[in-house]
């Protein structure tokens, strides 16, 4: 009996030194960090590229999901095979030779296009460990496949899934693993508020985002029915509305639209890059916006001219919500109370306003002044909105900035820089009659020239307990990408690498707005790489973990 014992254990020990025998091509995989958008059909999760040196056929790709990974939001996952690579750039080693889902195509927002991907397989309400078999036939060189997410529609916002490619079996062997993205990523969910073509518009753009009293979020953005360049243009400031923390919208309203005042057509009547304001006292709602009349569809920031009518320089209107962001007032214009008349061109700075402590209404500014070069400041209100004031610009050669109040009148105003590089920062405690610079004034923040966020959390406010600044930007220098989150502990000084969170990796427009929904919950509302207008909601303690 002793015999084969012994014999099995020799077998097994000749068998635990032999080697497994594995394909000669590598898969090279990388795993995307964008936002999940739950009505999409099909979000890419994973990207794989291989060139097929020796091997002939990919056989099947198995997955694993996260322990913390909630199985019964998973609508399904899918493998596709996108074809091969020009000869000519081979050596690029991309592994997409073109955006597989457009974020700008109308109608082809939310599945993959069938022009660009074959569909290899599926598994509905997979497990977490789980096969997608292809058998796909490869051509000799590179083959790009991808591996697909699609979300049940009742997803929360709050859900995050992890996943991870366990093994790629090509001609029957199991092929080397090369992963270049960072481990253990959490794919967050988010809502595209606003496709391209929804509502008949060919691009969405400039959001901004504020939480009334009830808890309602308002997003405010560009309806830019003919394209998506600036003003002057079609376009109208459109508003939606949710009151779930941002999970389900209405239907777009129009607050400010002038469309032929004058007898001139709508895209000479075009308004837009709206800030919104809550007014914390009254819960009264204010959006502004430039209105530009009448400048022959030539872009305005070079367009509008010194004066004050509607014929020669582009106009500053208001429109007003005294029902919680539902209907909205005829419009407002303030240009004569606020406009020096040498001024080429006044303007807010996109994205949202503040209601200061003591009932003071707060929106950024920015004006090109009579030597044609812009600025950035602020201007108030001390009667709920009846009437406004402009002193002085905080910074030269600045536009698009954001406000918040650090302390009692102490504001603080973050500004982009037309020098690159660097956000600028300044302080006014007299409502921007004398400014100084902050010490981290064009060192802390880097910046490629784009828009950026910046709100003001008191410790009461949130379930940090925490005095919280909080920044949104593309964290680049050169480009608009890497669209993340930042929190500083500390008002701005620093901003550590630790409490920073990054949303999009993907080129994008850049621009971004933060807002509260609720103690423990930053929204954002921003232009993303997969939707034209996209809402993301994120803890706090997802951040600031400490």
């Amino acid at each position: 009996m002793k015999k084969p014992i012994f014999l099995l254990f020799i077998l097994f020990c000749l068998l635990c030194v032999i080697p497994v025998v594995r394909a000669a091509d590598t898969i090279f995989i990388r795993e995307t960090q964008v936002p999940v958008l739950i009505e999409r059909v099909d979000n890419v999760l994973f990207y794989l590229r291989l060139d097929a040196k020796e091997s002939t056929m990919l056989n099947r790709v198995i997955l694993n999901f996260g322990e913390d990974t909630n199985l019964s939001d998973i609508q399904s996952v899918k493998l596709y095979y996108s074809g091969t690579e020009a000869l000519q750039d081979r050596e690029k080693g991309r592994f997409a030779p073109v955006e597989y889902i457009s974020s700008h195509a109308v109608g082809k927002t939310l599945a993959a296009n069938p022009s660009y991907s074959i569909k290899k397989a599926e598994v509905i309400a997979p497990k977490k460990h789980f096969i997608l078999d292809a058998n796909q036939k490869l051509f000799p060189g590179i083959n790009f496949f991808w591996v697909s997410l699609q979300m049940k529609p009742e997803t929360s916002l709050n859900t995050k899934v992890r996943a991870a490619i366990a093994s790629v079996t090509l001609d029957g062997k199991e092929a080397p693993l090369n992963v270049i993205s960072p481990q253990s990523i959490e794919h967050r969910m988010g809502v595209g508020v606003r496709h391209a073509g929804d509502d008949l518009s060919a691009a969405y753009r400039i959001p901004g985002l504020v939480t009334t009293n009830n808890g309602t979020l308002l997003g405010v953005y560009d309806v830019r029915y003919n394209s998506s360049v600036d003003l002057q243009e079609h376009v109208d400031v459109g508003l939606s509305r949710s009151t779930d923390g941002g999970k389900t919208w209405e239907k777009m309203r129009l607050p400010l639209a002038f469309g032929e005042t004058g007898g001139l057509p709508s895209a000479q009547n075009g308004v837009g890059d709206p800030s919104i304001l809550v007014d914390t006292k009254t819960n009264n709602v204010w959006i502004v916006a430039a209105w530009t009349h009448g400048m022959g569809n030539q872009r305005a920031w070079w367009s509008s001219h010194p004066g004050l009518d509607l014929n020669h320089t582009a106009q500053l209107v208001l429109a007003k919500s005294a029902d919680d962001g539902k209907s909205w007032s005829t419009p407002i214009n303030i240009t004569e109370q606020v406009k020096d008349p040498a001024w080429y061109f006044l303007l807010q700075g996109p994205g949202r306003g503040i209601t200061m402590e003591d009932g003071t209404l707060v929106f950024p500014i920015q004006f090109i002044d009579a030597t044609r070069v812009p600025n950035a400041g602020i201007m108030y209100s001390k009667d709920q909105g009846e009437t406004w004031k402009i002193h002085n610009h905080a910074r030269t050669n600045t536009t698009e900035a954001q406000v918040a109040e650090m302390e009692p009148g102490v504001l603080m105003l973050n500004m982009r820089d037309n020098r690159g590089g660097s956000r600028a920062v300044a302080i006014t405690k007299d409502l921007g009659e004398t400014w100084i610079e902050h010490e981290s004034s064009r060192k802390a923040l880097q910046e490629p020239v784009c828009m950026a966020s910046l709100i003001h959390v008191k410790a009461g406010d949130n379930v940090l307990n925490r005095d919280l600044l909080i920044f949104s930007n593309p964290n680049t220098t050169k480009g608009r990408h890497h669209t993340t989150i930042k929190i500083s502990l500390d008002g701005g000084v620093t901003w550590l690498p630790e409490h920073q969170l990054l949303l999009d990796e993907d080129n994008n427009w850049g621009y971004t707005c933060l807002t509260m929904v609720d103690k423990e919950t930053i929204g954002i509302l921003y232009e993303s790489s997969v939707a034209h207008i996209t809402f993301q909601a994120i803890k706090l303690k997802d951040i600031v973990r400490d």
